[in-house]
């Protein structure tokens, strides 16, 4: 395989960057501290700009781009700044991709444009407190009464609980550990029994909103259903399959953003009569983070080549997702010791990588539940 990066793609990368430059870079520490969700941002800007629609079909308002596009997308974003990336990642993979690969033709018509263009921004709802990992014992359930279903329950660790225009769900419709027990649902804010709940104060990730979302006999109507009754369970697998591209993606554009921060500061920061780079100590640690990173990236194109091709990569998302998170907090640790106390502050940005890079390895399937996924493939 040859993952050689095409003019159009380093022109969307160019794009990306300049326009987070140019919009996201000023406010990133501001933005951090009030835990603000920057939504003009997304709607005014990064809707426009096609960041937001990637991989929706033009005929539906989208870029109508591939993984490789996609990946450059998070990563210029990530690179910049982590929260956001995150946002950026979440509102696409998550929401807009469980409509786009589930969704009817009338759902898609209905929904896909306002979330590709950045009129709306979406949320996915799958976690709740007791079910992390263990989405099977789900307790928020929903009950048909004629044409419309009934939800109950609490979702947490929801990315846009709060801001989102619309909510994909995944409830329990039958027993419970039945994997065929579940359904998905789109859910439109402004839907009665429909509510926002506590909102996170977060370690890092601060400007990417995390916050409950509640439903108290919430009626949905029956053509809101994705899919068929039942579905939810393995629908929500596949989704994470690629969400986890879009996680590695994230962690790729973190680790390349303590280390290009490092680069930068051991050729300015002089020590002893010399730059700092010039001592072994700190050339081979930019070495080590070098090399780990493009392994990284590597990883991450391969998944992203097999998903453009339609072809099973459950391993592959799952290896990209674990390593390229866990070197995220690696070159973050290590970018933060190369800063030395200086790293330690916030006048620097490598805290904020460290900080929003820890989040990597645990959300969309924590290393562990990567390992997990990973073992059961190569062991079959």
């Amino acid at each position: 395989m040859e993952f050689t990066t095409t003019e159009n793609q380093t022109m969307i990368a160019q794009a990306v960057r300049d326009l987070c430059e140019r919009e996201l870079r000023p406010h990133v520490m501001d933005w951090d501290e009030r835990q603000h969700m920057p939504i003009d941002l997304f709607k005014q800007h990064f809707g426009p700009a096609g960041m937001l629609g990637v991989l929706v079909p033009e005929a539906y308002g989208g870029a109508g781009l591939g993984y490789f596009e996609y990946i450059h997308t998070i990563v210029e974003t990530a690179r910049i700044c982590g929260s956001v990336g995150l946002s950026v990642a979440a509102h696409n993979s998550l929401c807009t991709g469980h409509i786009l690969a589930f969704g009817n033709e009338e759902q898609k018509r209905r929904w896909l444009p306002k979330l590709a263009s950045g009129q709306w921004l979406g949320a996915w709802a799958l976690t709740e407190p007791n079910t992390g990992s263990d989405a099977m014992r789900m307790k928020c359930t929903a009950r048909k009464e004629g044409n419309e279903w009934v939800l109950n329950g609490t979702k947490c660790w929801i990315t846009h609980g709060i801001s989102s225009d619309v909510v994909v769900a995944i409830v329990r419709t039958g027993e419970l550990l039945d994997s065929k027990g579940m359904t998905a649902f789109v859910i439109e804010r402004g839907t009665k029994g429909l509510k926002a709940g506590k909102k996170e104060n977060k370690l890092g990730m601060r400007a990417s909103e995390t916050a409950e979302v509640i439903f108290e006999e919430c009626r949905v109507p029956q053509e809101n259903v994705l899919g068929e009754v039942g579905q939810g369970f393995q629908q929500a697998m596949k989704i994470l399959d690629g969400g986890r591209i879009s996680i590695a993606a994230l962690s790729l554009g973190i680790a390349k953003g303590a280390y290009d921060a490092s680069v930068k500061y051991a050729k300015e920061r002089q020590q002893f009569g010399q730059p700092i780079a010039s001592f072994q100590a700190i050339s081979f640690k930019l070495a080590d983070m070098a090399t780990r990173i493009e392994a990284a990236e590597l990883l991450t194109q391969q998944a992203a080549d097999l998903k453009n091709r339609g072809k099973r990569m459950t391993k592959e998302s799952a290896m990209a997702k674990y390593y390229a998170s866990e070197v995220a907090v690696w070159a973050s640790n290590e970018a933060v010791q190369i800063f030395g106390g200086y790293g330690y502050t916030k006048d620097f940005p490598v805290e904020k990588f460290y900080r929003d890079s820890k989040l990597c390895t645990i959300g969309e399937g924590t290393s562990e539940i990567q390992k997990l996924v990973i073992s059961r493939e190569v062991l079959k």
